[in-house]
């Protein structure tokens, strides 16, 4: 019971928290309209101990269309319902490197606009960029060290060339 009452007012608090932050973040949103930040989430990466037998666990269950990378969902753009995106799902392998520390269980790929110009104030505000941007057809990347050391990908897509690999891939 007592846990119940505290979950409810904690909901009831971050509600009436959104009403008083709103007008702040509008305020803020219009300082940096120049540039925006994340834009989306990208892609979700997580550590398993099997992860072509997952794949075809969530194929078989969840009716997930996977292949050897996972799978991509595709979803309109709220501002302009014409231009389509997509969020990566990818399991990787517990022995993987690519996420950073072997700690990290996870690695979240978030989409962002003007990823050069992203990573100057990253740098001028003391974050840690691990590599350089690297391009591709599909878009930029680059990854960085959050406060707790957990390893983030930043993406600027080209949804357009992206598109066509997971078309390519689901052929």
């Amino acid at each position: 019971m007592r846990s119940t009452l505290l979950t409810t007012g904690a909901v009831i608090a971050a509600f009436l928290l959104g009403f008083t932050v709103a007008p702040q973040k509008a305020d803020r949103n219009q300082k940096n309209e120049a540039m925006k930040r994340v834009t989306g989430i990208g892609g979700v990466f997580f550590k398993c101990k099997d992860p072509s037998k997952l794949k075809q666990w969530y194929s078989t269950h969840l009716g997930m269309e996977t292949d050897e990378y996972g799978t991509s969902f595709e979803w309109r753009q709220g501002d302009d319902p014409s231009k389509y995106g997509f969020t990566q799902w990818s399991p990787f392998a517990e022995t993987t490197k690519y996420f950073g520390s072997q700690e990290q269980d996870f690695m979240i790929n978030y989409r962002v606009e003007n990823l050069a110009a992203l990573v100057g104030e990253l740098k001028k505000s003391g974050v840690e960029v691990v590599d350089s941007i690297e391009t591709y057809d599909y878009g930029k990347f680059v990854h960085i060290i959050d406060i707790e050391g957990n390893k983030v990908e930043l993406w600027e897509p080209v949804d357009v060339e992206y598109d066509k690999i997971v078309k390519a891939r689901t052929k």
